[in-house]
């Protein structure tokens, strides 16, 4: 094989890994979107990510999350006034900085977030339940090296 052929199997294999990526991504909007309506409907999928940030950064304050979603700080603000609305997330003192707040999803928050989630919770279980352990943390591995930009470890 010539490094000709090895750079254009190598081109062929990546647009074909850009495709699935393309599939996996077009799926977990739609999740993400029915989520979002069952946390309260209306809610755009994009406060769901604002909220689910939250819940998963808990005591994040609101320049780190704009920081962590390399959003438009004024955009985080108004949804995260509506998150606050909605009882979804609470602000406290951040201890460090008299003049910041760290946000944190309230015990309603949870409980919606895990209502919504609860009809797709087995999806990626029952989908993998064939593959072997192994695999799975394989795939884990290599898509944290590839979300790092970085070579797998072996």
């Amino acid at each position: 094989m010539t490094s000709e052929d090895t750079r254009a199997a190598r081109t062929e294999a990546v647009r074909a890994l850009e495709a699935e990526f393309g599939e996996l991504i077009n799926q977990f909007r739609r999740i993400i979107t029915e989520n979002a309506n069952r946390v309260s409907p209306g809610m755009l999928p994009g406060a769901y990510k604002v909220f689910t940030t939250i819940v998963r950064r808990e005591g994040i304050t609101l320049s780190a999350l704009a920081e962590a979603l390399t959003a438009d700080k004024g955009q985080i603000s108004r949804t995260v006034r509506e998150l606050e609305q909605l009882g979804l997330i609470q602000r406290t003192p951040d201890p460090d900085d008299g003049r910041s707040s760290l946000l944190s999803p309230t015990a309603f928050g949870l409980e919606r977030l895990a209502e919504a989630r609860a009809p797709q919770e087995s999806l990626l279980v029952d989908a993998l339940a064939a593959w072997p352990v192994d695999d799975i943390l394989n795939l884990t591995r290599l898509l944290h090296a590839l979300t790092l930009g970085e070579r797998p470890s072996a």
